[in-house]
């Protein structure tokens, strides 16, 4: 296999293939507890750290997407919390203690779901976090990497990955070390795992949509900002989750 972009095209195109036919069932369970938890007022929170952040902005607060959700991220701690700005570093996600401020910090209540990303699915705050959720009766589905999370030793004083806490595992197909495209020194180029986790997401959010409609209940779902009546019809949707929701950095 060369190195080009018609190269990576051909693998990202597999992969998708791959990811959409295999977590095809596992899609429709993390619909499942989605439209659950939103029917009993629930709101989906979505969490990831590094690239992985991208998940959660797939899900949280974008055109298409469900208005009930709200993103979680490691500058929480800076940004609501009043911690200092040296916090945050690539080390931060390391940190299991981080994952109980971060709880604290959300507008959190009991019928609340989560969404965690981790391609590796091993570092000491995102198992933490899932330990904490799931420990405070929320459902939880987890996005990760199956071939690299089964390479790596957990991080996580527990030896537990974000896997073993998750009601439903979805795979997203990426290989160890997430890019796939061997360099002839070694390493390799092109990444998947932003790819097919944003596949995976709206997979998900499509299936909740479908199962509030086949029961005929209007879902609660953004318009573009950037067409008109957007703002109008989404700051209405945004009022009945008023606190429980946010929106920004």
């Amino acid at each position: 296999m060369t190195v080009s972009a018609e190269d990576y095209l051909a693998v990202v195109t597999e992969t998708i293939g791959r990811v959409s036919a295999s977590q095809r069932e596992a899609v429709g369970r993390a619909a499942d507890l989605i439209a659950d938890a939103l029917r009993a007022d629930g709101v989906v929170h979505a969490f990831g750290t590094g690239h992985s952040e991208a998940l959660a902005m797939e899900i949280a607060g974008r055109a298409g997407g469900l208005v009930p959700t709200n993103r979680i991220a490691l500058r929480d701690v800076v940004l609501r919390g009043g911690a200092s700005a040296d916090v945050l570093g690539p080390l931060l996600e390391r940190d299991p203690a981080v994952a109980h401020r971060l709880y604290e910090l959300a507008p959190v209540h009991p019928s609340d779901v989560f969404v965690v990303a981790s391609n590796s699915g091993v570092n000491g705050a995102v198992v933490e976090f899932a330990a904490l959720v799931t420990g405070r009766g929320h459902r939880l589905v987890a996005i990760t990497s199956a071939q690299h999370s089964a390479r790596m030793a957990s991080r996580h004083p527990s030896g537990r990955k974000l896997a073993d806490f998750a009601d439903v595992v979805l795979d997203n197909g990426a290989p160890y070390g997430d890019a796939t495209l061997p360099l002839p020194g070694g390493g390799a180029v092109g990444a998947v795992s932003s790819i097919t986790a944003a596949l995976l997401a709206q997979q998900i959010t499509v299936e909740v949509v479908a199962r509030m409609l086949a029961a005929g209940e209007p879902p609660p779902v953004y318009l573009s900002a950037n067409i008109a009546g957007g703002d109008a019809h989404n700051d209405a949707l945004e009022a009945r989750y008023a606190g429980r929701i946010r929106r920004g950095a």
